[in-house]
């Protein structure tokens, strides 16, 4: 394995040791929260074995500055001009909508004169079957001293 130049060297085998499995107690174990906690902490797991370490302080969040107060007026003023503007905003579409309404019904009303109008005219100055009027045939009358002759 070595070179013969080389000098062999001893050679350690490390095996690790299995933990053994915790024995299960009946009743559960309840930690208690030490009154101070010390610089270092030891603790008894429920197998027997003892774990030591540092103890970390709790990181404490930094204080929130303080809301200044809202008063309940300055609540209403606000609240009420909102309403205020929602009915604004209400009237105006509302005003809108009843213009557009009264322009497209007036529009209606003239299309129906309109129609019925022409539909009058077409009743009274069309050709239908019989006439009641008097037909002259201008190219076949014949003029002698001014006097027509049919």
């Amino acid at each position: 394995m070595y070179p013969d130049h080389m000098p062999q060297r001893a050679v350690e085998v490390h095996r690790p040791a299995p933990i053994p499995s915790p024995v299960v107690h009946s009743a559960p174990v309840v930690p208690v929260q030490p009154s101070t906690v010390p610089t270092v902490a030891s603790i008894v797991l429920p197998d027997g074995r003892v774990v030591t370490g540092y103890a970390i302080n709790a990181v404490r969040p930094e204080p929130v500055a303080a809301k200044p107060a809202v008063s309940r007026a300055a609540v209403n003023v606000a609240l009420g001009g909102v309403g205020f503007l929602a009915v604004c905003g209400g009237l105006l579409l509302l005003t809108s909508f009843i213009a557009a309404l009264t322009a497209f019904i007036g529009q209606l009303i003239i299309l129906a004169a309109v129609i019925f109008g022409g539909w009058i005219a077409v009743q009274v100055l069309g050709t239908s079957g019989g006439s009641s009027g008097t037909t002259v045939h201008i190219r076949k009358a014949t003029f002698k001293r001014n006097h027509f002759h049919g």
